[in-house]
């Protein structure tokens, strides 16, 4: 009985060791690693097993390596974590790849092999309109009230009367007169006395003459 029962156990031991590996090897041997492109910067992947494609539960051992399209430009080896916005099967890197296209290519080493790569592009962000150097929170400006304009002061208002009052042109005086105006002035005045003297010298030769035919008659 006790023999039975040592080989039954021996068998039984036996049978485990053969269902080990069968049970280890349920997903297969190899991984399927899809590039899915890139979030905000960061490389996106979905790993699932290739046999079964059931999701990876264990830790994923894996290099990111990105190259520039103009091959002038190289990153990496970056790692593979968990990237909550894609689980289960979604994986990303914590680094940030800068603006242009980039061939991403990803190995993983654990639990078993598998490679994905793609060309990803990563576009040019501009900075929201409204931010101070590209951080803090957008928002108008709170209005700010406007003190009420001061009465205008007598002083003021005389300045601004007197500015006023200087403003208007003054009356332009009366031109000067010239020196053809003064020419005909003399030119008058001196026919003036002329024709005067000239009056009073006929009025004295008429005296005489009336003089003198007095003096022949009476004589």
């Amino acid at each position: 009985m006790r023999i039975r029962i040592a080989l039954s156990a021996a068998v039984t031991a036996l049978g485990l060791l053969f269902l080990l590996p069968s049970v280890a090897h349920a997903h297969g041997d190899t991984l399927k690693v899809v590039v899915t492109g890139q979030r905000a910067g960061h490389v996106t992947t979905e790993i699932t097993w290739e046999n079964d494609g059931d999701a990876v539960d264990e830790a994923v051992s894996a290099t990111v390596n990105a190259v520039s399209v103009d091959g002038t430009r190289t990153l990496g080896p970056w790692v593979l974590v968990r990237d909550p916005a894609a689980a289960p099967a979604g994986w990303t890197t914590a680094e940030v790849l800068p603006p242009g296209s980039w061939k991403v290519s990803v190995d993983v080493g654990f639990p078993a092999l598998g490679h994905g790569e793609l060309e990803v592009g990563v576009p040019v962000v501009d900075p929201a309109p409204g931010t101070a150097g590209g951080t803090g929170t957008t928002g108008a400006p709170a209005p700010v009230a406007s003190a009420p304009a001061p009465a205008p002061t007598t002083a003021t208002s005389g300045a601004q009367s007197g500015s006023a009052q200087s403003a208007v042109p003054p009356s332009s005086p009366a031109p000067a007169p010239t020196a053809s105006s003064a020419a005909e002035g003399d030119a008058v005045w001196w026919t003036t006395a002329g024709v005067a003297v000239t009056a009073l010298a006929g009025a004295g030769v008429g005296l005489l003459l009336r003089r003198r035919r007095l003096r022949r008659r009476l004589g």
